[in-house]
């Protein structure tokens, strides 16, 4: 029995955003900069992409649909002539897939005009707009990143300072923003006061870049610098060089890093607020393997997040590590494709097993995650189809059982597997002759302990700021329905 015959809503699994910019000082092109670092951080958006450029003062950008090197070349990147330039690729967590919802934006006010690029998701997006709106404000896009503009811009009024616009504007919103700013004279990163998405620094000799990810610095030859903290706003122009406004910066134990950028978001050569991503979910591995031992020939891991935290069973259990399927790289990642449709059809196209390696063999397969169970039915049974004797599925995030209202598209509770199946039928739905999914009680441990604070309110209920009101009081597909029963969420269960 197929999972995805079960009638799960054909809206799709939403990643994350990525923003990348840099204020240049050198004989450094800010265009190609940005190119680079958008290549490097293509897994968090597939769908549209854009820089926007500052050429003193003039601002222009180049924005569309699709992938970084299908939206750019040399004759592009050579027009995008400026001093500095921030950069977006995006994956649709509110608004439609289109192209004018792509990013950065470049708005025009009394003051002249600013882009943005936003990572994230705004949790009282449709309080904020709705007030806006009747206060005569025209929307051009469906996005949260043009609520955040028009804020900024009214903030403007008063502040003098788009820095202190910016910090004002801060005060209003709910939920999730890593966010880059630019003016005509300066470049403005933010992350909200909960630290949900990355954001990190770092200088190419007297050039500061910014950027979601640290392999996107490494991508453009920056060095790390560091995080921006939680709350904290950075400011870089020629008059002041670089300085910090931290006037939002709450306690440490407010910190809701969201957890899943360790488990599968991030690039696996990223380091985040000081974790490095392979270690941790090497990590997670070696927790897997303590938590749900069994006895089997080989290790392999799904590529790509899969592979890490196989290697790490494998280290923990004694089992070898082998690579059992191959994957072909031309093909993006099914979790944030835009419709069922295409999720199921991608899988097909993208992993294929290696027969020689598995024929015969009791084989565990470590993969990320199960959300709707769009993939891991048909992995299973392309296991035995290549002669797999035994398959055990070990799963290195727990079970999604909440919606997320921070920027990743795991949309409602009626669309979760976990919601609508004992662990025990999702087993028997995978065709798995077992399944053990991480325990919620250990993420710290993959973490090693060190991290300040996480969110993990997909798996625990437990969401560090207030829900969306227009979700609560009638939206049922994205909303919560605290009166459903959950399901018992244990150990491995052996069909």
């Amino acid at each position: 029995m197929s999972i995805d015959s079960q009638g799960y809503a054909a809206e799709g699994l939403h990643e994350e955003c990525g923003v990348f910019g840099i204020y240049g000082n050198d004989s450094i092109a800010p265009a190609y900069a940005c190119y680079n670092g958008l290549l490097a951080l293509q897994h968090r958006g597939q769908e549209s992409c854009g820089i926007a450029v500052n050429d003193k003062g003039v601002i222009t950008n180049h924005r569309s649909m699709g992938l970084v090197s299908e939206v750019f070349d040399h004759d592009v990147l050579d027009s995008l002539e400026g001093q500095m330039a921030i950069a977006h690729v995006r994956y649709s967590t509110a608004g439609g897939s289109v192209s004018e919802n792509s990013q950065p934006l470049v708005m025009r006010y009394v003051r002249g005009r600013f882009a943005i690029a936003h990572n994230g998701n705004l949790t009282n997006a449709y309080e904020l707009k709705k007030k806006l709106s009747d206060k005569g404000a025209i929307f051009q896009t469906t996005i949260d990143s043009e609520v955040i503009a028009y804020l900024i811009a009214a903030e403007r009024v008063g502040a003098g300072k788009v820095e202190l616009a910016l910090e004002q504007a801060m005060k209003q919103l709910e939920g999730a923003y890593s966010l880059l700013v630019m003016s005509p004279r300066k470049i403005i990163a933010a992350r909200d006061p909960h630290g949900f998405r990355p954001l990190c620094m770092g200088k190419i000799g007297a050039s500061y870049v910014f950027a979601s990810e640290s392999c996107a610095l490494a991508a453009c030859g920056a060095e790390f610098v560091r995080d921006i903290d939680p709350g904290e706003i950075v400011v870089v122009d020629d008059k002041d060089g670089l300085r910090s406004i931290r006037t939002n910066c709450p306690p440490p134990d407010k910190k809701s890093l969201c957890v899943f950028e360790y488990i599968y978001f991030a690039r696996t050569d990223s380091e985040i607020d000081g974790i490095s991503v392979y270690q941790s979910r090497k990590e997670a591995g070696r927790i897997l393997a303590r938590e749900f031992p069994v006895e089997a020939d080989i290790v392999i891991g799904v590529p790509e997040s899969g592979i890490d935290a196989a290697i790490g069973y494998s280290e923990e259990s004694g089992i070898p590590y082998e690579k059992g399927i191959v994957k072909n790289g031309y093909i993006g990642r099914t979790f944030i494709k835009p419709t069922q449709k295409e999720r199921a059809s991608s899988v097909k196209l993208k992993l294929n097993p290696l027969r020689s390696v598995l024929e015969g063999k009791r084989v565990v397969v470590i993969d990320d995650s199960i959300v709707r169970g769009t993939t891991c039915d048909r992995i299973v049974r392309m296991l035995r189809n290549a002669g797999a004797k035994e398959v055990h599925l070990r799963i290195s995030s727990p079970p999604f059982i909440w919606p997320c209202y921070y920027g990743t598209d795991i949309p409602s509770r009626e669309e979760l597997i976990a919601v609508n199946h004992s662990i025990d039928e999702i087993c028997k739905l995978t065709g798995a002759d077992t399944l053990g999914f991480f325990p919620p009680d250990k993420l710290h441990e993959m973490l090693f302990c060190r991290n300040a604070g996480i969110c993990d309110a997909c798996f625990s209920g437990k969401y560090p700021t207030p829900l969306p009101k227009q979700s609560l009081e009638g939206k049922e597909r994205g909303g919560v329905n605290f009166d459903k029963k959950l399901p018992c969420v244990g150990k491995e269960e052996t069909v």
